[in-house]
């Protein structure tokens, strides 16, 4: 028998829950360094977990916008708008509201559109998403290295 109809694997929302779930579990990363720590220590030449977190925020919040939009914010990506832990928490609290507000006004159609996010990346939409997912679990993983070579237990990477 052959089979005609597309089957859905997944669907927006839960696309959205895991990504929720990510983002609950970042959280905790952030929340675990020291105040100095979250700002000024690097291993290897890479960056400080605020200024990879402050990343995540401005792709996320704005990313979610042009999702749905079609509209993409040119970004400044070396701009560090944050100086203390909660201005930063409270930023990553917000832009968590706005991704959930935002979602449910993508049109499932948007998922499949090319686009040139943030006037740079070109490509289906559902790759763009899947690129801000993967971003923040590889910064989170570089967070975790971080409070490790710190000597702080980071979050259980299971818990979401």
């Amino acid at each position: 028998m052959i089979k005609t109809a597309t089957a859905q694997v997944i669907t927006a929302r839960q696309v959205l829950d895991q990504w929720q779930g990510h983002r609950r579990l970042t959280r905790r990363v952030i929340a675990a360094f020291p105040e100095k720590e979250l700002f000024e220590f690097t291993i290897g030449g890479m960056r400080p977990f605020a200024w990879m977190a402050e990343e995540m925020i401005k792709m996320s919040g704005p990313g979610v916008k042009g999702l749905a939009t079609g509209i993409w914010e040119n970004l400044e990506w070396t701009d560090h708008s944050y100086k203390t832990k909660d201005e930063l928490l409270k930023a990553w609290d917000e832009t968590t509201e706005v991704i959930e507000e935002v979602w449910n006004k993508i049109p499932p159609y948007r998922f499949q559109d090319n686009d040139l996010a943030f006037g740079a990346y070109e490509g289906p939409l559902y790759g763009t998403l899947l690129y801000f997912i993967d971003n923040e679990v590889h910064h989170r993983g570089q967070g975790y290295v971080y409070l490790r070579a710190l000597g702080i237990e980071p979050p259980a990477f299971w818990m979401r």
